[in-house]
């Protein structure tokens, strides 16, 4: 998995009024959870554009003042009318402790509903999987050269490797459709 250096500073005061001062001055308000205790930090946000704003997962390197962490995002908070980023929350990734993580999709092979004239339509870009940090995948690969027109791959047609996947099983990945034109083609046939 790939990693990404953040490098923080630690907030003396806490609360609404610093973390506004904070986020006017393009510092990000950020806490650190998972230890044995919690760290508070702000970080510039312009760091966070090649973790947030990407489809891909890293593992964070924390630098606050001196101090390294190895984290992964656990969750960002934007603001609902602009988007600007107000708040992000690390975890700490400790050996043998499994986390949870949102995981890109990839598709792998050439569908034959495809080939056919179909349309191939994802339904799910992220599955949510459980495992230790040293497992963490950077895709969960899933094989679409079974997929024929107008079928669809689920979850629990994925084959885990090292870790667990916690989404819905029976949730549709991708489904092949079916277009206008070729529905009174195959409906002609018959």
């Amino acid at each position: 998995m790939k990693s990404l250096e953040i490098v923080g500073f630690k907030r003396a005061n806490l609360g609404k009024k610093d973390a506004k001062a904070l986020r006017l001055d393009s510092q990000v308000p950020c806490v650190l959870y998972g230890g044995d205790e919690q760290v508070h930090f702000s970080v510039p946000a312009i760091l966070f554009r090649e973790l947030l704003y990407t489809p891909e997962v890293h593992i964070v390197d924390l630098n606050i003042e001196g101090d390294t962490y190895r984290a992964i995002v656990q969750d960002a908070q934007f603001h609902p009318v602009n988007e600007m980023l107000l708040h992000v929350d690390f975890l700490l990734l400790q050996d043998g402790k499994e986390v949870k993580m949102d995981i890109p999709i990839q598709f792998v092979g050439v569908s034959p509903g495809v080939l056919a004239g179909g349309k191939l339509v994802s339904k799910l870009r992220k599955l949510k999987v459980k495992a230790t940090a040293d497992n963490l995948p950077d895709y969960v690969k899933v094989d679409i050269s079974d997929l024929a027109l107008g079928k669809s791959i689920k979850v629990n047609k994925v084959q885990p490797e090292n870790y667990t996947i916690l989404t819905n099983p029976l949730a549709p990945i991708a489904t092949v459709t079916i277009p206008r034109a070729l529905k009174g083609q195959l409906q002609a046939e018959k």
